[in-house]
């Protein structure tokens, strides 16, 4: 039997109930997609039932407010997801009359909407032949081909694409897609995976030469940037001023204001800091944490230090609140918040 065959047939016993298994509505897979790109299973579900109870169809996601669409998605990560989901859902609404491409040439051109999804989304909803590749995806044809190219390099996805495409059945193409997926997260994992279980071992080349545990293989890592950031908790009357973030990965997202730097800043340097940018006469600022405020993102790790200021700022922009609940902030800024709630009286 040929591999694509096996692995439909073990699909058909073991595959995972999923909420978004139960619709073929592209809405639905798109969603959960977008949701699952570097996020645990586990997670995903929460925050896919949690989105699609607030945001049931196209419409309501595309007129609502991208605020609530950010307040939605605290937690998750990889803010630009969400601000790329309400974008073109307000386009398929607006220009495309509320309906979703459906081939794959159509979908990439999406804002958000990259070669994977693209792939998803056709083959899961309209039944077009198109392998998809995740890293599930990458890992299974690399051991079965034993394929040296790197998995973490855009000039190796040539060769994995043209393997996914022979490895292709002649129909079911959506739940061949979602099964080679679920073989790679329960069979084919990272580490220890289970060979023993495996029913496509005999055309596994890695399984047969004993070198599973070398494959994939990937580059040597890129160097992670260490940033401070030291943020300014500027208390009057009990309320706390905030600003919205103009770029970066946070935009549209509120914060305290703050000062980013590649080196460790003195208290001095910090007020300078502050003084220019709001063009203060004095200022005088304590630290609040004696500790950094670890956060690490998949390319940055964060060292974190907030420092207290009763004194009134002017600001142009940014605004005094006295509850944080109605302004998306990053986990950063969630994690400092909960740890100084009662010492600070924020709401």
């Amino acid at each position: 039997m040929a591999l694509n065959k096996l692995i439909l047939n073990w699909y058909d016993k073991n595959k995972r109930d999923l909420p978004w298994r139960h619709t073929k509505n592209p809405y639905n897979i798109w969603i959960s997609e977008i949701i699952l790109q570097q996020t645990r299973m586990e997670q995903g579900i929460y925050y896919y039932n949690r989105f699609i109870s607030r945001f049931p169809d196209l419409k309501t996601l595309a007129t609502s407010d991208e605020k609530d669409v950010l307040l939605l998605w605290q937690g998750l990560g990889y803010y630009s997801r969400a601000r790329n989901l309400h974008y073109t859902s307000k386009h398929i609404y607006n220009q495309l009359n509320s309906e979703f491409p459906e081939s794959y040439e159509e979908l990439i051109k999406l804002k958000g909407i990259g070669d994977y999804t693209a792939s998803a989304i056709s083959s899961i909803c309209f039944e077009k032949s198109q392998p998809v590749l995740d890293g599930n995806v990458f890992r299974i044809i690399s051991r079965v081909y034993e394929i040296k190219n790197p998995i973490d390099l855009n000039k190796s996805r040539k060769v994995f694409k043209e393997k996914a495409k022979e490895m292709m059945p002649s129909d079911r193409y959506g739940d061949y897609n979602q099964a080679l997926m679920d073989f790679g997260s329960i069979i084919c994992k990272p580490l220890n995976p289970l060979c023993s279980s495996c029913v496509i071992s005999k055309f596994c080349s890695a399984f047969n030469n004993n070198s599973v545990e070398y494959y994939p293989v990937k580059s040597s890592k890129s160097k992670i940037k260490l940033l401070y950031f030291d943020y300014i908790v500027a208390k009057h009357k009990n309320q706390f001023l905030i600003e919205q973030i103009k770029e970066g990965i946070w935009k549209n997202m509120f914060q305290f204001p703050v000062h980013v730097s590649e080196s460790k800043k003195t208290k001095k340097e910090v007020i300078k800091f502050l003084l220019e940018k709001y063009q203060a006469k004095n200022l005088t600022i304590k630290l609040i944490d004696s500790e950094f405020i670890q956060h690490k993102l998949s390319h940055i790790n964060i060292r974190s230090r907030f420092w207290l200021t009763e004194n009134k700022i002017n600001v142009d922009e940014g605004i005094y609140v006295s509850s944080f609940k109605e302004y998306p902030m990053s986990k950063l800024m969630h994690k400092f918040i909960e740890k100084y709630t009662h010492e600070l009286s924020i709401s």
